[in-house]
């Protein structure tokens, strides 16, 4: 149990540190959050048209619309500006509580991860390192990969980036220690 404990949040710490020098130092994921000069003007008329937070979709159809109405709207999207909004009324800059739910969230996933691993009885180093690549990809393609398919989302390949590099440096460290005696 000791072993599993020191594993995960060892682990935890070093996908931690991938994720905040990715996000924060290396600024890889800045292209998913560009800039625009006239973002003071957007703000304020974004907050005379949403009453509440969401994520909003444009354009899109009403609640309650027919498969009909729905078809038409989407044809007559097509070719047409789009955009996806995520609109807050209030920022929360809580680093601290942010940074600690992701590490939290960290140690819950690598605690999980260290029992699959016990479960294959006394896997190779090879076999953890391949195993947690896997893991790291399956996160990637099932959330990332799909919702770049409909979202077009410009951080694509520094997703697939943080995967393999912060699932190999964990699983490179996961291999040494659960090898261990």
């Amino acid at each position: 149990m000791k072993k599993t404990l020191i594993g995960s949040v060892v682990g935890a710490i070093i996908l931690f540190l991938w994720q905040f020098l990715s996000w924060t130092i290396a600024e890889l994921h800045r292209p998913a959050q560009a800039y625009t000069p006239k973002q003071d003007s957007i703000l304020q008329y974004l907050s005379t048209q949403f009453t509440e937070d969401g994520t909003y979709f444009l354009p899109t159809y009403p609640d309650g619309a027919s498969m009909e109405e729905q078809q038409k709207m989407a044809d007559a999207a097509v070719g047409k500006p789009w955009a996806q909004i995520a609109y807050h009324k209030s920022m929360d800059m809580n680093m601290g509580l942010n940074m600690g739910r992701g590490l939290a969230i960290n140690i819950v996933i690598l605690l999980i991860v260290c029992w699959i691993f016990k479960q294959m009885g006394s896997p190779s180093f090879a076999t953890i390192i391949s195993a947690s690549l896997c893991i790291g990809l399956i996160g990637f393609f099932n959330i990332s990969y799909t919702n770049h398919i409909w979202f077009q989302t410009r951080d694509l390949m520094v997703n697939l980036i943080d995967a393999v590099a912060g699932w190999g440096l964990t699983g490179l460290w996961l291999g040494w220690w659960l090898r261990r005696n």
